[in-house]
């Protein structure tokens, strides 16, 4: 006897007002797994809630191992529910397999599509009415939190959950060239039902970055516009009219989009507005990958050529940009779909609220602020040598599949080292961090030994880019900005005053350069002359019993 499946989703037994449990989410996936041999529902590791992280594949030639995936085929990957209140795209992906599964929709010829069925486990257990406050619909969600309370969106590069290592596992193991994260909007209030949050193509650079930007996104415009589904890039205001102009949303390395960037993929974000009814951010959604689809499926040679081109490009590279900033000499201008909006009194402050007329449609010319340039530059080097006391970076290096040696002996290296000169730090605490900023360092070279079991890992690999955007201290969402060293900041040894007195008198005796500059600094700075400590704590840093770890950031650069 043949088992009959019951396929139909919460979503369309609600008539559009509700979005199904997590357990009817993965019940629905297993169903669909035993229903189809194109579908393949499989388990990848543990999240913070205690319960695994999910990966569905749909591929009409039952290959699920992406180890033996043709090489002529591009891989997708979908994920969702990473904000399980914005659970638009958790139903759309469902209708999106099982008519992918019962073929009812255009099939890829060249496109493996992969998904996340719901990233944020704990969070979609955490199911309530009100925390969406802004949010028209579905009747119950889950939260943005985790089950530790960490938003995932900002973890991609940090790591502290293990959703985010899990995630890790599934993309590494993919290998996607083109990713898609579902989300609903917050913000501004303005016609359309979609927009796209698309990863900035500057930053993307190269073939990829101009085929995101020139022949990707004007394909999606124009093919969504033609099925009456019209987007617009994400609309990064708040409590500002659009008329304004906005910018493109800077996707850094803690964000999904941008993680993808750091392994060459096409990243992309669609936010669905929070005030259109549920069922119609459904359904848009449905479409957006659907077109989605079309658009890289037609266009996977050319995909795959650029983002091999991008990769080759990157692991020649001599200088790497890093902490990219708008460029307000170049501008997109967009024909905007807005609602008249004014400033009236507010009933509830007495002060000015923004206050849109649904009333008053407009299209009017807006700026878009969508050309970015670097604000840094750095040297790539040879490799980079890291202590194997650091062993939660070489964990996460590890499980981003970089490449490194181990020394099988004690060897000395003539490296270039950075001080930590300058770095300012969060005074609320960010996602479990007080995250540092605006950091600065001075390099020099000496020769360090190393131990035997430290790491040599070289650049020339193909996660270069991921390993300059982490270890190079300055880079915005670097291991150090997200304190990873922050015992390397603190001082370790001290001395006592009354007894470093006679050592610094000595010191100054026998270094005549060292006294001269000592006394130029009492001479130009009032403060120092006055102050006892700060002048025996001068000479004391300019003496061998300084530690050399303070202020040393401990990762190496190989340059030959």
């Amino acid at each position: 006897m043949v088992k009959e499946y019951d396929l139909s989703t919460t979503y369309e037994k609600s008539q559009g007002k509700e979005t199904a449990t997590y357990n009817e989410v993965i019940r629905f996936y297993a169903e669909l797994d035993d229903a189809f041999s194109s579908v393949s529902f499989i388990e990848y590791g543990e999240t913070d809630s205690g319960k695994p992280l999910h990966l569905v594949i749909f591929n009409p030639d039952a290959e699920f191992d992406p180890e033996y995936f043709p090489e002529e085929k591009q891989v997708l990957l979908i994920n969702n529910g990473i904000h399980p209140g914005e659970s638009d795209g958790i139903d759309a992906t469902m209708l999106l397999f099982r008519d992918l599964a019962q073929d009812s929709i255009p099939i890829p010829k060249n496109t493996i599509i992969a998904t996340i069925p719901v990233y944020n486990i704990g969070g979609a257990l955490n199911r309530n009415t009100s925390t969406r406050t802004n949010q028209n619909g579905p009747a119950s969600y889950g939260f943005r939190g985790n089950a530790r309370n960490y938003d995932l969106n900002r973890d991609f590069v940090k790591a502290d959950t293990k959703n985010t290592k899990a995630f890790y596992k599934i993309f590494q193991a993919l290998d996607p060239d083109v990713f898609i994260d579902n989300h609903v909007s917050n913000g501004a209030d303005y016609e359309y039902t979609l927009t796209h949050l698309l990863t900035q193509h500057n930053k993307l650079n190269g073939e990829l970055g101009n085929y995101l930007h020139q022949e990707f996104m004007p394909a999606l415009e124009d093919s969504l516009a033609n099925k009456n589904w019209p987007i617009t890039p994400y609309v990064n205001v708040f409590n500002e009219s659009p008329e304004v102009g906005f910018a493109q949303f800077n996707d850094s390395s803690r964000y999904s989009t941008g993680y993808a960037t750091m392994f060459n993929s096409l990243g992309m974000m669609l936010e669905t507005h929070m005030l259109k009814p549920y069922a119609q951010r459904v359904e848009g959604t449905y479409e957006f990958m659907k077109t989605t689809i079309s658009i890289i499926d037609k266009n996977s040679t050319k995909i795959l050529k650029a983002r091999a081109n991008n990769k080759t490009q990157f692991a020649a590279a001599k200088e790497y940009f890093l902490n990219y900033e708008i460029d307000s000499s170049k501008t997109s201008t967009l024909q905007f779909k807005g609602y008249q909006d004014t400033l009236v009194k507010s009933e509830v402050t007495g002060l000015d609220r923004l206050q849109y007329n649904r009333n008053k449609p407009y299209t009017k010319e807006v700026t878009y602020y969508n050309y970015f340039q670097p604000k840094d530059t750095v040297n790539v080097p040879k490799a980079y040598v890291i202590p194997q006391g650091w062993w939660q970076v070489i964990d996460l290096l590890k499980a981003n599949h970089i490449e490194m040696q181990r020394l099988e002996k004690d060897t000395i290296f003539n490296v270039e080292a950075y001080k930590i000169t300058d770095y300012k730090t969060r005074q609320n605490a960010y996602e479990g961090h007080y995250q540092h900023y605006d950091t600065k360092v001075e390099a020099y070279t000496e020769k360090v030994r190393f131990r035997a079991g430290d790491f040599v890992v070289s650049t020339q690999q193909e996660g270069i880019r991921y390993l300059l955007e982490t270890l190079e201290p300055i880079a915005n969402d670097s291991f150090f900005n997200w304190n990873f060293f922050d015992t390397v900041l603190q001082q370790k040894e001290h001395f006592s005053p009354y007894v470093f007195e006679d050592k610094a008198l000595q010191i100054l005796s026998t270094d005549s350069i060292l006294k001269r500059n000592f006394d130029s600094i009492k001479k130009a700075d009032r403060n120092f002359s006055k102050n006892w400590y700060s002048q025996l704590d001068w000479i004391h840093k300019h003496s061998e019993h300084y530690e050399k770890s303070h202020l040393r950031y401990p990762i190496f650069r190989m340059l030959n």
